[in-house]
């Protein structure tokens, strides 16, 4: 069985994660070189190189203006890829109308509710991630059982 280092080390590397996280850095923090996001990407626990701060830049359509890197307003967001978190999720229940709880291994979380949160689902209110646990609120019922569709077919919870 392997531990929650380990798990943890995944989530780390995971693409969509590490881009969620530069598009928030870019919208709350002035930064200007990719060694800041680089940086900055490691100080959060993820793995980011020179490199892939670039691929990720390029791919998410972040612009440069001035000294300072902007998403623009056609900034493609980082797709959902749910093949890389698929694994990690265990199980699937509901909780009233409105809320769907999902459980995961330790450490992986964080991981599925940015894959969840990147799709833009429009029955998707919000996500609240734990260490194994996600809270998705929906506005009804309606919305949860499209959820729970959602969930099915790509989880097979």
């Amino acid at each position: 069985m392997q531990d929650a280092r380990e798990f943890m080390q995944i989530e780390s590397n995971n693409a969509p994660a590490r881009r969620h996280q530069l598009a928030k850095i870019i919208r709350e923090q002035s930064v200007g070189r990719q060694s800041e996001l680089v940086a900055l990407l490691r100080q959060l626990g993820f793995e980011a190189t020179q490199s892939s701060v670039s691929r990720d830049l390029r791919e998410m359509g972040v612009a440069k203006r001035g000294d300072r890197y902007v998403l623009s307003d056609t900034a493609v967001l980082p797709k959902s890829d749910f093949s890389n978190v698929r694994q990690f999720v265990s199980g699937r229940m509901t909780a009233g109308v409105n809320l769907t709880v999902l459980k995961t291994r330790i450490g992986s979380a964080q991981s599925v509710a940015v894959a969840i949160d990147s799709a833009q689902w429009p029955e998707v209110v919000g996500t609240i991630s734990g260490d194994d646990t996600i809270f998705i609120a929906t506005v009804g019922a309606r919305e949860q059982h499209q959820l729970g569709e959602r969930l099915q077919a790509i989880f097979g919870i």
